[in-house]
């Protein structure tokens, strides 16, 4: 008896988890959450704000909508199992009740680099209902944000035809630099300001190199380069004129030793 009673409780747990809506689940965050969770933030951004300067690029105190959802669903320390959907959202339910209960930052699934910015939570009491609404959000939230904002499609510069650039590099008896960068990157604006910027630099690059900047949010690398870039801007790739690698120096660089780059690739 004791087990076909669990079993109609746990049926009747699930048909009316079934019910639960995403677009509820959204808009009880927004209700509920949002005043201290702040939107999307893409975690490039994030990266450089906790990774590279400390969180005074953004000054969060708390996680953004995006790291819950990553920490909840895709981190090192996610809730329940992804082949499991229905349990799944039971312990996703049952892991919100419990920590916002009892708030400790030494229990939290997020980011363990992050949490020295965050402020200590007071703790909060949800439904049951409200829990499961926020479950839903949790789980659909990267395939709703996938749906709406699709990811741009990397294509090869139009002004960048391998072809003609080894032909250049050749015909002028110059190696090529092809730079790795972001729109985000704080390291690569700061070295491009206090670096790539300065006269000197420039001639010295412009006498001995081609050079190629490349965004690598919406550029693909040329000369086969993707399979030898390990994810940080700024990386810079030196190659021959006949298009073959020599070096890669990863990071930013300081003027003298970039010039050093430079001088030790001729």
């Amino acid at each position: 008896m004791i087990k076909k009673a669990f079993i109609v409780l746990f049926a009747c747990f699930i048909s009316t988890n079934l019910f639960a809506d995403f677009k509820e689940g959204k808009k009880l965050f927004d209700q509920k959450c949002a005043q201290c969770h702040k939107g999307y933030i893409s975690f490039k951004k994030l990266k450089e704000n906790f990774y590279e300067r400390n969180n005074t690029l953004l000054n969060l105190k708390t996680p953004t909508e995006n790291m819950l959802a990553w920490a909840i669903m895709d981190s090192s320390r996610k809730i329940g199992d992804p082949n499991d959907e229905d349990m799944r959202t039971v312990e996703i339910e049952m892991y919100l009740k419990s920590y916002l209960a009892n708030p400790d930052l030494n229990n939290s699934i997020c980011d363990k680099s992050a949490l020295k910015y965050y402020n200590k939570k007071e703790p909060i009491q949800i439904s049951d209902e409200e829990a499961e609404l926020l479950a839903q959000y949790f789980m659909g939230y990267k395939k709703d944000r996938l749906k709406n904002m699709p990811k741009p499609k990397k294509t090869l510069t139009k002004n960048i035809k391998e072809d003609r650039v080894l032909k250049k590099a050749q015909s002028e008896g110059k190696h090529i630099i092809v730079y790795a960068t972001s729109k985000t990157c704080y390291f690569c604006k700061k070295m491009e300001k206090e670096v790539l910027s300065l006269d000197e630099i420039k001639n010295k690059m412009d006498e001995d190199y081609i050079f190629l900047k490349i965004d690598v949010d919406y550029e693909s690398l040329p000369f086969n380069l993707k399979k030898h870039f390990k994810g940080m801007t700024p990386t810079f790739f030196v190659l021959t004129s006949a298009g073959e690698l020599l070096n890669i120096y990863p990071g930013a660089w300081v003027k003298n030793d970039y010039l050093q780059i430079l001088k030790e690739n001729l």
